[in-house]
């Protein structure tokens, strides 16, 4: 009964696949040794100041229906604080209030790709990336990054000959999870140059462009080089920035003749997110929420400093110093079966790292582990590590 259950819902939900970070994960829930740094969140949690104005807008009773694009001192709080951060004008009415990152990602590829149509997704990639393109009916095709002695690199001539006449869009996570790898100019460049020769779509992930530890203080972006009139989604969320994984709100940003349409997309999806939940939103994006960031970059900075020094003296370790987000990807030599790793791991030490498998073709070999942690577990869990390939 069950199969013929199965078989009478829609192929691309049907074929939707299971998360193998999620899947290491459940071997491991509620055990009071783990030492959890497999997904992608710090381990603080969403500061007072934050909370509280989420509570004093449910004192006030604000917890009615609202705008489906989101309240407009939000939209016009998310202008300023790029305004800040790329030093230039933002229009309010590019920026969209939607239910986390991953709802930003469902309507941007619902805006650009459906049944048949491809999108190109540099991997290795946070899995959902695909799934979202797939449970909508597209195909994401793999492109590649290389990793070598110069670190992980996109070979834009390579994403190029990806193209076909079925493409729609290219999907780009950069500062990327899981590699930490971060797109220059010059590759940001290349790749708006073949979207507009091709008629496009670029899909932006900047959830980790304040995570970046060159001088600017933040990662390189297509807002320092596309107009407001290219063809560009960018997809954001509150939860890396401010410890609001838990919260589920986000945004997105494009031009802003397509507000009706987002507005319409997010009305038949979720319908608005919740006031309080904005005003929340509202209050990391103040002066508090700038010093609160800054402290969260420092703290991760230091978490990829000891990792690395950690990770790099264990025997037959490869990895590219990450320069941006809050990963370090690495692999040792003798372990190619990635997702065994990392249930043996977890089994036998309870340190949970997530398996490169789970981020396509292009991770396997590799474990992901989140720095963006306290020191003490970093320390533990490297040590965990060294003391089981010792064995």
């Amino acid at each position: 009964m069950s199969s013929q259950l199965l078989s009478a819902i829609r192929q691309p939900a049907r074929e939707a696949p299971e998360s193998g970070i999620v899947e290491v994960v459940n071997v491991a829930r509620g055990r009071s040794d783990l030492i959890p740094l497999w997904v992608g969140e710090g381990d603080l949690p969403t500061p007072t100041f934050i909370c509280a104005a989420a509570e004093a807008a449910l004192r006030a009773g604000e917890t009615f229906y609202t705008y489906q694009r989101g309240l407009p001192e939000l939209r016009q709080a998310l202008a300023a604080y790029h305004g800040r951060v790329y030093e230039r004008d933002f229009d309010p009415e590019r920026f969209f209030v939607t239910g986390s990152g991953m709802h930003a990602i469902q309507i941007a590829v619902a805006l650009v790709a459906g049944a048949g149509d491809e999108v190109l997704v540099p991997m290795p990639s946070w899995p959902n990336i695909a799934a979202a393109v797939g449970i909508n009916g597209g195909r994401p095709v793999s492109v590649p990054l290389r990793f070598g002695a110069s670190g992980w690199t996109l070979d834009v001539e390579q994403l190029a000959a990806a193209i076909t006449p079925r493409t729609r869009a290219i999907f780009l996570n950069s500062p990327s999870n899981p590699t930490g790898w971060v797109a220059d100019h010059a590759t940001l460049a290349s790749i708006l140059a073949l979207a507009r020769k091709h008629g496009l779509w670029i899909i932006s992930d900047e959830v980790y462009a304040r995570f970046y530890y060159g001088e600017a203080g933040r990662a390189p972006s297509f807002h320092d080089l596309a107009s407001d009139q290219d063809r560009i989604i960018y997809v954001n969320t509150f939860s890396k920035n401010w410890a609001m994984t838990g919260w589920r709100i986000g945004w997105l940003s494009a031009p802003a003749e397509l507000g009706q349409v987002i507005e319409n997309l997010i009305q038949y999806s979720n319908s608005g997110v919740a006031t309080f939940a904005q005003r929340a939103a509202l209050a990391a994006l103040s002066a508090e929420g700038d010093a609160f960031l800054a402290e969260q970059i420092a703290r991760a900075d230091a978490g990829r400093q000891l990792v690395r020094d950690a990770v790099a003296a264990l025997p037959g370790s490869r990895f590219a110093e990450p320069e941006g987000a809050f990963y370090l990807f690495f692999g040792l030599d003798g372990h190619p079966d990635s997702r065994r790793l990392a249930m043996d791991l977890v089994r036998d030490t309870g340190l949970g790292l997530a398996p490169g498998s789970a981020f396509g073709p292009a991770g396997e070999g590799f474990l992901r582990l989140c720095y963006a942690r306290r020191e003490a577990h970093l320390r533990e869990g490297t040590r965990r590590l060294a003391e089981w390939l010792s064995h």
